[in-house]
Formats: structure tokens, C-alpha cells, sequence
């Protein structure tokens, strides 16, 4: 099976198609399709997935994934949420979303750094599936002091998973994948998919 993935990300593209080989999906990202990503307006990781996914489905007239995930932060009341991305404003990337963040915990003390990974990924297999595929995953932590680690993208130099030593940027991508919210909400997609 072919599907479009809604995501000019190359890292959640990267995670995905290592995720999704074993099921025999190719996948093919929206740039080969030309499509411009839609707005955003959805106010749940929900909505804002299945907006992306309907919209690359009717471009690309195949079945369509797309994931909405983001970290939410309990000091910042969920924040960043559906707007990880925007955080610091349209178009920032992930140094000035991270160094905003960093800013806006600067006097949190480490016991009030809680957070969480939030990812919801959906499959529509047209752009009027009435009963798509969902699946999603959270991935509990904390935000750390300072930045550490490489690997990864977003926020993970300051994500702290609770279940382990150090960052997500820290983790291989085996490992990553083995334990964060994108690769539990994929898991969950792909339970219901191969029924």
C-alpha cells in the first residue's frame, strides 16, 4: 500500500517509515506531491491531524497520515500544546522554540517540570473517510535544566522521559521509537490497521 504523509518534517518522516516497514506501507512524503500544507486552526492535536491528512489525500488522491503531536508543559498550563511548533512564533524552528521555552521555565523548580509528549496519528483513506484510523500515544518526563544531547528534533534536548537516565535527544532512534508518544500513537494506528 502507498500512502502520503502529511509532513514535510524529515524527522517524524524518518520515524514513521522506520515504524511502518515491517506492515509493507511505502510511504511518500507531501513534497513529492507538491502540497502546501494546510492551516492549522484545529484546536485539539486531533483536529489539526485529520485537517493535514484530508487535505493530502485530496491532493494526492491516496490514503493520507498525518500526525498533530506536541509537548505540553503542567507549569505552563499545556503549553505549548497544538502550537510546539509555533511556539515561538510562525516559522521559528526548534532552537528559538527550545530557547523560548528554556526562558519561559527559567525559575521552575525541577519538582514543577512536569511534562508530556502528546501524539495523535490518523489514516484516512480518502479525504471524506468518515471512520478514520486514530491512534494515540503520551510520553510522561520533565523539562530538564539545560539542553543535552544530539539526536532527536523539537523539544528533545530538554525532554527528560521519566522511565530513564538523561533526554529523548540522548536515545537512539530504536530506543525512541520503542518508547515515545509518536511511536505508542503509531503502535496503536497500526493495531487497528492490520485487523
Amino acid at each position: 500500500m502507498r500512502v502520503v504523509v502529511a509532513t514535510g518534517n524529515r524527522g517524524k518522516l524518518a520515524e514513521l517509515a522506520v515504524l511502518l516497514a515491517p506492515l509493507g506501507v511505502e510511504i511518500a512524503p507531501q513534497a513529492a506531491f507538491g502540497i502546501v500544507p494546510p492551516p492549522e486552526t484545529g484546536t485539539t492535536f486531533l483536529e489539526n491531524a485529520l485537517i493535514k491528512a484530508r487535505h493530502a489525500a485530496r491532493i494526492a488522491g491516496l490514503p493520507a497520515i498525518a500526525d498533530d503531536s506536541g509537548l505540553e508543559v503542567d507549569a505552563l498550563e499545556g503549553a505549548p500544546g497544538v502550537h510546539s511548533a509555533r511556539f515561538a512564533g510562525e516559522g521559528a524552528g526548534d532552537a528559538a522554540n527550545n530557547a523560548k521555552l528554556m526562558a519561559s521555565m527559567q525559575n521552575v523548580p525541577i519538582e514543577k517540570r512536569s511534562a508530556r509528549y502528546r501524539a495523535v496519528i490518523v489514516l484516512v483513506r480518502t479525504t471524506n473517510d468518515m471512520s478514520p484510523l486514530i491512534g494515540e500515544g503520551t510520553w510522561e518526563g520533565r523539562i530538564a535544566l539545560a539542553p543535552r544531547g544530539l539526536g532527536g528534533f523539537g523539544y528533545d534536548p530538554l525532554f527528560e522521559p521519566g522511565d530513564i537516565p538523561g533526554t529523548a535527544a540522548e536515545l537512539s532512534p530504536a530506543d525512541k521509537n520503542a518508547r515515545s508518544h509518536r511511536g505508542s500513537a503509531l503502535r496503536a494506528l497500526v493495531a487497528q490497521w492490520s485487523r
